[in-house]
């Protein structure tokens, strides 16, 4: 249920693990008997059983693997990741796995947000090949995600010396941005976003500036770039982001015109229920009922929920009202993944929860990474206004 992490090496989660179990038997009657029926995929395309010839041929494997990739980030559908898994099979965690094959694990591992298991991938992978750009790129994703930007930033400067100068340039800009040093960042990504021909590049570039300013305060300005971006690429995690900074901002009815043609996956679903909630349309029950359900499901499937901490928390505070229980899956979830997002949802459930002693704590580890973004000074801006600190 979480949002993928990023447009360049966004995830989600592989949910078709083994059942728990507390799992029913069904035992069919009849070969005949239908048990359940699965929706369709997304995409309709055919599923390549692997195979020791595709195995042999590292480049061809790769190249299928990607493409299951690009679907599983194109339409949210997770069941792509599983296949890109499956693909991997013949290759999946061997020691003499060729560099680009073992890359690829490391993002599926990511995307299941397994990121210890990602990073000792990810660290074989590139002692073997230390010139390896799209590694040490996804490596520097993993660390900003976790909240360490100088390993980030080292990772960068690796991309830098693999010659991949684009992808190092945005990198470290995105980088510092987290840092606070989010002028120089934005005219480093604008002037990258503005000289770049290539539409899918400049539309990531443009996703990259839109962020860099909301974490400036410039709410007006992301709009646009987040708009600019879309214009050029349509992306199921830049509309998703977008869709955040007008719920944010008070916009619901832009927010459901955003959302309205998107897969509806875990995410949408849910920023669709709090739109039409915001709305007071009283449709947002039925969404809710149907986040319920699909949660129900994970369980039944034996899914680690810690994985999906980041939307249970939202779940619990914008559609629940329940901001003890969101602080509660928000402080889980920050143990996992610390990007601003996350750091927000724990500081407004705190504050919501008139918890100043969590609050007061969280503020001290966001401090410590070193992340600076005005939407977390604000929330801690309006505890003291309200007098809500110890």
């Amino acid at each position: 249920m979480a949002v993928g992490v990023r447009r360049a090496l966004a995830s989600a989660l592989l949910l078709a693990h083994a059942a728990s179990g507390a799992a029913t038997l069904l035992t069919p009657a009849g070969d005949d008997e239908v048990v359940e029926i699965l929706p369709a995929v997304t995409v309709g395309r055919p599923v390549a059983a692997p195979n020791a010839a595709l195995a042999m041929d590292p480049i061809a494997l790769a190249g299928q693997v990607r493409a299951e990739i690009a679907l599983a980030r194109q339409t949210g559908d997770t069941r792509y990741w599983g296949r890109a898994q499956a693909q991997l099979g013949p290759w999946w965690d061997k020691p003499a796995a060729p560099p680009d094959l073992a890359v690829l694990q490391a993002t599926v591992l990511q995307g299941r947000h397994a990121f210890d298991a990602a990073r000792q991938v990810l660290s074989s992978a590139l002692a073997r090949a230390p010139g390896h750009a799209q590694g040490w790129l996804n490596l520097a994703s993993l660390e900003r995600l976790q909240g360490h930007y100088d390993a980030a930033l080292r990772s960068c400067d690796a991309v830098a010396r693999a010659g991949a100068m684009l992808y190092a340039q945005a990198c470290q800009w995105e980088t510092a941005s987290l840092q606070g040093r989010q002028s120089s960042a934005e005219r480093g990504l604008r002037q990258l976003a503005d000289s770049n021909p290539d539409k899918g590049q400049q539309a990531w570039l443009l996703s990259l500036l839109a962020e860099s300013l909301e974490r400036s305060g410039q709410d007006a300005l992301a709009l646009q770039s987040y708009r600019r971006s879309l214009a050029l690429e349509p992306d199921l995690y830049t509309a998703i982001a977008l869709s955040d900074l007008l719920l944010r901002t008070g916009q619901p009815a832009q927010a459901l015109a955003l959302l309205a043609p998107l897969p509806q996956t875990d995410a949408v679903l849910l920023r669709r229920a709090t739109a039409l909630r915001r709305k007071g349309d009283a449709q947002w029950r039925a969404m809710r009922a149907e986040l319920r359900e699909r949660t129900a499901e994970l369980r039944r499937r034996g899914d680690d929920l810690a994985l999906h901490g980041r939307e249970l928390a939202l779940i619990a505070l914008w559609l629940d009202d329940d901001a003890a229980g969101a602080l509660a899956m928000a402080r889980r979830n920050l143990a996992l993944q610390r990007e601003p997002v996350d750091w927000w949802i724990a500081l407004h459930s705190a504050r919501m929860a008139k918890d100043m002693a969590v609050l007061a704590q969280i503020e001290t580890e966001r401090d410590a990474t070193g992340l600076r973004d005005r939407r977390l000074d604000a929330v801690q801006t309006a505890s003291v206004r309200l007098g809500n600190r110890p």
